[in-house]
């Protein structure tokens, strides 16, 4: 049987629950991407992506599907997981407030956009699981898992807790990072970092799913 590896680890009441959670994973790459699999491996039925983005050659070092380049992520991925709901959206602050966050028990947030993942934060903070930065490392051991105001050593993770202080926003929500020292300036990347985020993100999930 598919699952019953999942069920002998499980239990049958746990795995219950885990097949019957619905998680929405907004943005499909690097972290994205695997976090995805390891859901779908792992029993969760009712799964949403929403990605607007094409794949390009330079994806394909770190992205699940992006040997369909030129095809868009959420096309791609709909065939390679069948069954999963796609939604081909460009997410900005206008769409995060418009958007129906309610159907869904986790949100996970890898996005690449700064503001959408603060507006995120902000409107679904108790069901949240928020990528930080996973480009320019390739030390996996240097992640971690905290609340937001107890990350450290990650720009992007300095960057929304000071926006978030700034408009006096002081709720707890989950973030997976990395405390290793950027290794380069651009956006250089290794799968044997975003995929562990994603990984340890969907980790993260079904704890969460399980305590329920």
């Amino acid at each position: 049987m598919r699952f019953e590896r999942c069920r002998m680890l499980f239990g049958e009441e746990d795995f219950a629950k885990i097949t019957q959670a619905s998680v929405l994973i907004l943005g499909v790459g690097g972290v994205g991407s695997y976090a995805l699999d390891c859901l779908y491996r792992s029993g969760v039925h009712n799964l949403t992506i929403i990605d607007y983005d094409t794949y390009d050659e330079t994806n394909q070092n770190r992205q699940i599907g992006s040997d369909a380049v030129g095809m868009h992520k959420t096309k791609t991925l709909e065939k390679l997981y069948p069954g999963i709901h796609t939604i081909d959206q460009r997410m900005d602050l206008a769409w995060v407030e418009a958007f129906d966050f309610a159907p869904y028990d986790i949100v996970i947030d890898a996005a690449d956009t700064t503001s959408v993942k603060i507006a995120v934060a902000r409107k679904v903070y108790p069901k949240l699981i928020m990528s930080l930065g996973s480009a320019k490392r390739y030390d996996s051991s240097k992640i971690e898992v905290a609340s937001i105001w107890n990350s450290h050593g990650n720009a992007l993770g300095r960057k929304i807790k000071n926006e978030l202080k700034k408009s006096k926003f002081d709720r707890n929500f989950t973030v997976v990072f990395s405390s290793e020292q950027d290794k380069c300036k651009e956006k250089g990347s290794c799968v044997a970092v975003t995929g562990s985020f994603g990984l340890m993100i969907c980790s993260e999930a079904i704890k969460k799913i399980l305590s329920r």
